[in-house]
């Protein structure tokens, strides 16, 4: 059953709008027992074990997600219906994610004007978001072919580079334009904020508990974050089409996919699995994303639905072959 976006867009508003009751809920039962894991992790360092402060890395990388996700609801005006306490609350959770708000938004919001678009793919090197087709590939000299394979190996793009992202890359101006004064100087304000709390905590309790509490959690949490961001717009049935054949309605319910977790794990991502209704209407806030899944069953019906096994198998399709209209993997390297 087909569905044109006027029709996905009137069956959606209802859902538009934030809760500030709600949001203010599920931003203290977010962050307050982050707080608290992470002071227990500094206290199980000295008083019981490291190992169990590093053990305890992965429910807080899991917490620091879900503040991503408010961070991602505040840029695009989708968690309160006050512009500045989107501001304030997205900045704060910058603090936590490494990642500087006002620049993130404005690149997300390029990413939302042109998702699987083949005509009007980001730049910058994105291995992410972007694709390249299969006859794109082929043209390659077999360097950057051998480079190309490199950078999107599972290993590389989603264990290795997302820590260098989000530790390292997101420290700098990257691909900014210099009229982005606002977003270069939340870069230098995200990182004089992050240096202040680190410096502190280094100076009460000494560098190495400090560097085994913190950095395991933002490379962990960048890890999932980057696997998420790159399931939900590249996968075996994904679709990607050229400017004459994009449409967003389409892109939102095949070029994005609902990713079906286990439900603790749907907690701690913000039901962001549901990405097809939020590329159909980013201002839905994240805790309404599943009940706007439930709201018609064409939804279901009309997007591809994803396990988390096929979700761990899906960055091996990595190119775009048009003449078959299907995403296949790299084609085996002749002898």
């Amino acid at each position: 059953m087909a569905l044109d976006r006027r029709t996905l867009l009137a069956r959606l508003a209802t859902f538009q709008g934030p809760s500030t009751r709600r949001s203010v809920t599920q931003l203290a039962i977010t962050a307050a027992p982050y707080a608290a894991l992470v002071v227990f992790m500094y206290y199980a360092y000295y008083h019981i074990s490291p190992w169990l402060t590093l053990a305890l890395a992965l429910p807080a990388a899991g917490f620091v997600v879900r503040l991503f996700i408010i961070q991602h609801d505040c840029g695009h005006g989708a968690y309160f219906r006050a512009r500045w306490a989107n501001e304030i609350v997205g900045l704060l959770c910058s603090l936590t994610t490494f990642t500087p708000y006002a620049l993130w938004r404005r690149h997300h919001a390029a990413h939302h004007a042109v998702w699987n678009n083949l005509d009007k793919r980001p730049g910058g090197g994105d291995i992410y978001s972007g694709c390249l087709t299969l006859k794109e590939y082929e043209a390659l000299s077999p360097l950057r072919q051998r480079l190309y394979r490199a950078a999107l190996h599972p290993l590389v793009s989603q264990l290795l580079l997302p820590p260098v992202v989000f530790v390292l890359v997101y420290r700098i101006p990257f691909d900014t334009p210099k009229g982005w004064r606002k977003e270069r100087a939340s870069v230098y304000l995200t990182n004089l904020g992050i240096g202040t709390i680190l410096l502190t905590l280094t100076l009460l309790l000494g560098w190495q508990p400090v560097l085994l509490v913190q950095l395991p959690v933002i490379a962990v949490a960048s890890i999932i974050g980057v696997f998420l961001f790159s399931v939900q717009h590249r996968f075996e049935h994904s679709v990607w089409a050229r400017q004459t054949d994009w449409t967003a309605a389409a892109a939102a319910l095949h070029g994005s996919s609902w990713l079906r977790l286990p439900k603790i794990l749907q907690w701690f991502t913000g039901n962001i699995g549901f990405h097809h209704i939020h590329h159909l209407m980013p201002r839905v806030p994240n805790y309404r994303l599943q009940a706007a899944h439930r709201a018609d069953p064409a939804f279901a019906a009309n997007v591809t639905g994803m396990t988390l096994w096929q979700a761990l198998r899906a960055p091996s399709f990595t190119l775009w072959d048009e003449a078959r209209g299907a995403m296949v993997r790299f084609p085996r390297r002749r002898r």
